[in-house]
């Protein structure tokens, strides 16, 4: 994978999982809780081809489509286009978010490298990623005493985040964070 350009927070925004049609639509699997602004017409996406090659691509068009998002670049017009990207990882500028209104509302690089410890101080580890799923959302915590546990992203479980303070509070049901 090459480098982004220094100064810049890249997260992944998507992945391009097919081409769609006959006319350069791509079916996108989602990697971001705002695709509504990454996916708007005229923003811009950083794609990382298979082979490594990076392109800069604007949206044209995009549209919720069976859990995915279809999604249509300023230049990829039809299928073969299309295809060439199956596969590419998209990212973009996290900076380019706007802020969230909500305090109890977090983009995932805002939690992405929290200390997570428990209600007394002590160190559970570190937020590595945070899992989108049907259920809920789960934060991937990278264990301080090695391995990871999956930590359910709910007020009664992680009743505190500071982010300006880089950590989080972790008040556990009995059981979670048994070591197996």
């Amino acid at each position: 994978m090459s480098l982004p350009d220094p100064g810049t927070t890249v997260r992944v925004v998507g992945r391009v999982a097919k081409a769609h049609g006959l006319h350069g639509e791509l079916a996108v699997e989602l990697r971001t809780d705002s695709p509504e602004e990454r996916f708007s017409e005229g923003a811009t996406v950083r794609a990382e081809l298979r082979d490594g090659t990076v392109r800069t691509l604007t949206v044209s068009a995009a549209r919720p489509h069976g859990g995915r998002l279809l999604v249509s670049f300023a230049g990829v017009e039809g299928r073969d286009a299309a295809e060439a990207l199956r596969g590419a990882v998209l990212s973009a500028d996290a900076r380019d978010l706007p802020p969230t209104e909500d305090p109890d509302e977090f983009y995932d690089h805002e939690l992405e490298g929290l200390a997570a410890e428990l209600t007394d101080g002590t160190a559970v580890g570190t937020v590595r990623e945070i899992v989108h799923g049907p259920a809920g959302d789960l934060l991937v915590v990278e264990r301080a005493s090695g391995g990871e546990v999956l930590v359910p992203f709910v007020r009664d479980i992680v009743p505190e985040v500071d982010v300006r303070a880089g950590r989080l509070v972790v008040d556990p049901p009995p059981g979670l964070l048994d070591e197996s």
